[in-house]
């Protein structure tokens, strides 16, 4: 699997050679840069997965710096830090972009707990009783870096769940000779906020059930044929939406979303 890159930037040495160790033994390869000026030129030049920035620098300061390069690479992860930022500048960062602004010194634990989402290190579990569907899915996820399980026996469901954390669970409605909002229920009833996904190749007939599955707390439909683009869209929006919690935004990860 492809190292992420972390650009790390801060005007002290010390504190970018502490932080690139820590990323260094935890399996992260990682860059440097010490002012804001340099930092813009890194992240276009050596395309960062994510940007670990000061707030405070000598030249252009943490926010400018994230503002050029938001310019450049829109949509690159930057999380700022700052021992002195006041509620206001953070307001503005969070404006320009920035993921969060984690205060000094840096909680590592919460900051390896967000680049173990840019890693993708949690699985998407895959329910149908269609080999041919599950191992279409796996290979398409697969290619955009997930890491895909699938299960064609519904009463495999909460085990194949217990065994480690999944991001999101899509699933089939009709699974043999079992309702999956039969499967739903049972995967609200232990994990009540898991994003699940339904999918059905019945639009009509399954109207009713597929209402019934919106008030059990599922995420959002979607018909078959998959529509890949959309499903791919729905998984990194709860995964954005993880990172924000990880880095303490409020985050609730069943609130569906339409259709």
């Amino acid at each position: 699997m492809k190292k992420i890159k972390i650009l790390v930037v801060d005007d002290d040495r010390r504190m970018v050679k502490t932080i690139r160790d820590i990323l260094k033994v935890k399996g992260y390869e990682s860059i440097e840069a010490y002012s804001g000026e340099e930092a813009v030129i890194r992240a276009k030049a050596e395309g960062p997965d994510c940007v670990l920035m000061d707030f405070k620098m000598e030249g252009i300061d943490g926010v400018e710096a994230l503002r050029l390069i938001q310019i450049a690479s829109p949509g690159l992860p930057v999380v700022l830090m700052s021992a002195y930022a006041t509620p206001e500048q953070v307001e503005e960062a969070r404006k320009q972009g920035a993921k969060t602004v984690l205060t000094k010194p840096i909680d590592i634990q919460l900051l390896l707990s967000f680049l173990s989402l840019l890693r993708r290190e949690e699985s998407i579990l895959v329910v149908d009783d269609d080999p041919a569907f599950c191992r279409t899915i796996k290979d398409i996820l697969q290619e955009k870096g997930y890491r895909v399980e699938t299960e064609m026996d519904s009463a495999n469901v909460l085990n194949q769940m217990e065994r480690s954390y999944k991001l999101v669970v899509v699933l089939d409605l009709k699974l043999g000779q079992m309702n999956g909002l039969e499967v739903l229920k049972k995967i609200r009833a232990k994990y009540p906020s898991k994003p699940v996904v339904l999918v059905t190749g019945y639009g009509e007939e399954m109207t009713a059930s597929i209402g019934n599955g919106y008030k059990i707390g599922a995420y959002a439909c979607l018909y078959k044929p998959l529509e890949i683009e959309r499903l791919i869209g729905i998984i990194e929006e709860v995964s954005q939406r993880k990172m924000q919690a990880v880095l303490g935004a409020p985050f609730d990860d069943h609130q569906p979303i339409g259709g």
